[in-house]
């Protein structure tokens, strides 16, 4: 038997700060740069009841630790679950069970943070974000651990919405934060344009897009389903998580390739390969960056490593034992 950690989501809960998510995350892709395997999810879709199960995983040799997430969404309850299975990197053994629903805002917005990182302009100062719900506080907030903030733009449709997450991130950044009345007037002028949303055609027009604007698109993962236009795609110097993920769900990048937009040497490098160096990442000011975030077991591993730490050193969790194969196996 082998004891493993198991972390409830309120126990991992403020256990770190968005600038420790980033540095985790970073230094995650940076491996995945450099050769260490990971895959894009795989989805499995129910018809009746309509739901899906999903997994991913990414081995991150130099952290010592390999996982990802299995999660369900839909079916009869109608909500998510997030099971993040934590492994040693050397031995293979177990070393946590997450539930990783309260770190999934924080672990996304780190990946699009370190999108932003290594491809928008350094004097970036202003922020439009199109969405108003939690993974688009995720990604405000770790966005503002590499930039400067100054000015930041918010717009979803429903004005309630948009004006309580104003105010929210007005308390907790330096920068000044505001509702607008529509996604052109957020994204007019704004250096960094985040979209965090659930929608299935494009959020705003790639041709009110300023010169050296950096997009990070992370709210869609559908073949079928886009943020982005054609426009935004064909202008953009186009970074994905996963260069697999692309071909796979990508809608934004699928739709334009197969409207002859684009072709497949388009994609410029997978963000891992930016961060490490292998390839280059933004080389003007004048240049459109977009990084295409659809969820992978980079930042998942690598977040679920760091809670994983945090609670050991903290005390929490509740240990359980797994069998390993060689005492389980007894084919009685």
């Amino acid at each position: 038997m082998t004891e493993t950690l198991f972390l409830t989501s309120e126990e991992v809960a403020g256990l770190a700060d968005p600038a420790e998510y980033v540095d985790a995350v970073r230094d995650a892709y940076r491996q995945i740069g450099e050769g260490a395997p990971a895959e894009p999810r795989t989805k499995l879709v129910n018809a009746d009841p309509p739901g899906f199960l999903t997994t991913y995983a990414a081995v991150l040799p130099e952290t010592g630790a390999m996982g990802g997430y299995t999660y369900s969404a839909g079916f009869g309850g109608r909500d998510a679950w997030f099971m993040t299975p934590l492994f040693d990197a050397e031995s293979g053994e177990p070393l946590a069970l997450l539930d990783g629903a309260s770190m999934n805002p924080h672990k996304t917005g780190a990946a699009g943070a370190v999108g932003v990182d290594a491809l928008a302009r350094e004097d970036a100062t202003s922020v439009a974000v199109i969405g108003s719900g939690a993974q688009a506080r995720g990604q405000l907030r770790a966005t503002a651990t590499v930039r400067d903030l100054e000015t930041v733009w918010v717009y979803s449709p429903t004005k309630e919405h948009r004006e309580a997450f104003a105010g929210d991130m007005n308390k907790r950044l330096d920068a000044s934060v505001a509702a607008v009345a529509s996604a052109a007037a957020a994204v007019e002028h704004a250096d960094v344009v985040i979209t965090a949303t659930n929608a299935a055609e494009p959020v705003f027009d790639g041709a009110d897009l300023d010169p050296g604007t950096h997009v990070t698109a992370m709210g869609q993962y559908n073949a079928d389903k886009r943020e982005l236009d054609h426009a935004t795609i064909e202008r953009a110097t186009y970074v994905p998580d996963l260069r697999a993920r692309a071909h796979q769900d990508a809608g934004s990048f699928l739709s334009a390739l197969e409207a002859g937009v684009v072709d497949e040497d388009h994609i410029h490098a997978e963000l891992g390969e930016v961060v490490a160096g292998v390839e280059p990442g933004r080389t003007s000011d004048e240049e459109i960056t977009v990084f295409d975030s659809g969820g992978t077991g980079i930042e998942t591993a690598a977040s679920a490593y760091l809670l994983y730490e945090k609670a050991v050193d903290a005390g929490l969790g509740e240990t359980i034992e797994f069998a390993p194969a060689s005492e389980a196996l007894t084919g009685e």
